[in-house]
């Protein structure tokens, strides 16, 4: 059975302002400002060097923030980093664990660390995700080091998992127990914050995401609240190659064209995109809202950065 769920002595479980980390002339990340309610599932996205490793240190109270405030649980993570890290689950992105030690020797060491009296659930977990302990870490495949990682990061029942691209290197079954055990925590009142560029995984997890692009959130909302602003995805097909330069439609933009289709994305009406289209001899039109690739994509999309700018 999965833990209950322990209440916050808050609503959030995470809260940044402002949240900055320079060093030297490098970016780390600039005026980050998130809230993470207790009990939900919040996606945080960006490819790889956006800045979610470093805002998730900062969490965990592993680097001191140049300017700003965090607070995880209440509570100031590098002031009282022992109770904030007895209370979070977390897995880093690069896991490094003793490599002499087996996996179950890891596990019992930290385990100690963290007072862990009651062992079922840790060995419910080693047995659902398969979790080779018997062997020395250094001899375990990437795979295998990261299901000890998971397995240490959900063992001692915490009240909030901070886990930054967990499911690198598992295999596509395992990634959907991970999903399964995410839904049975969230349930249960625990609180996620899920650090991934896997776009597929949050999009099914998570009830918020923001998303991180070099070292600043560009955008904080609901799944279904960032697919209400973003443009709707129109597919045309016609009898003959289409004369209409519909780019120069108001609220539209051509994302993908054939000889006879066209892809476009439409902010506000589409009735010039139809007039157009019936105009042009069309002879098919579907419609669907954008999925969080598409519009993850527009916020990384040099062209897309470019059309912005010039508005």
């Amino acid at each position: 059975m999965a833990p209950g769920g322990r209440a916050s002595s808050s609503a959030t479980s995470v809260r940044t302002d402002d949240l900055t980390k320079r060093f030297g002339t490098r970016r780390g990340v600039e005026g980050v400002t998130i809230e993470v309610r207790d009990g939900e599932v919040f996606g945080f996205l960006g490819p790889n060097g956006a800045g979610k490793s470093t805002t998730i240190r900062l969490l965990m109270g592993l680097q001191r923030p140049s300017r700003g405030v965090a607070r995880v649980l209440g509570l100031d993570p590098v002031a009282d980093g022992a109770a904030v890290r007895r209370d979070v689950g977390y897995l880093p992105g690069e896991l490094a664990l003793f490599p002499r030690l087996t996996g179950r020797e890891t596990l019992e060491r930290l385990g100690g660390a963290r007072d862990l009296r009651d062992t079922g659930w840790r060995d419910s977990l080693i047995e659902r995700f398969g979790a080779e302990i018997d062997r020395p870490v250094r001899a375990l495949s990437k795979g295998n080091r990261q299901k000890i990682g998971l397995v240490q990061a959900f063992m001692h029942r915490p009240r909030l998992l901070i886990l930054d691209e967990p499911t690198s290197g598992l295999d596509p079954l395992l990634q959907e127990e991970f999903s399964r055990l995410i839904q049975e925590v969230s349930a249960d009142g625990v609180t996620v914050f899920l650090s991934s560029h896997d776009l597929d995984e949050v999009q099914r997890l998570a009830s918020t995401v923001a998303i991180i692009r070099e070292g600043h959130v560009v955008a904080v909302d609901t799944v279904d609240g960032l697919r209400r602003t973003a443009p709707q995805v129109i597919e045309l097909r016609f009898a003959h190659p289409p004369r209409t330069r519909f780019a120069d439609l108001p609220g539209v933009s051509v994302t993908a064209q054939g000889e006879r289709d066209v892809t476009l994305g439409v902010t506000g009406p589409v009735s010039a995109v139809l007039r157009a289209a019936v105009s042009d001899d069309v002879t098919g039109i579907t419609a669907r809202p954008v999925d969080l690739e598409e519009l993850f994509l527009r916020y990384y999309d040099p062209l897309t950065e470019e059309k912005d700018h010039a508005h």
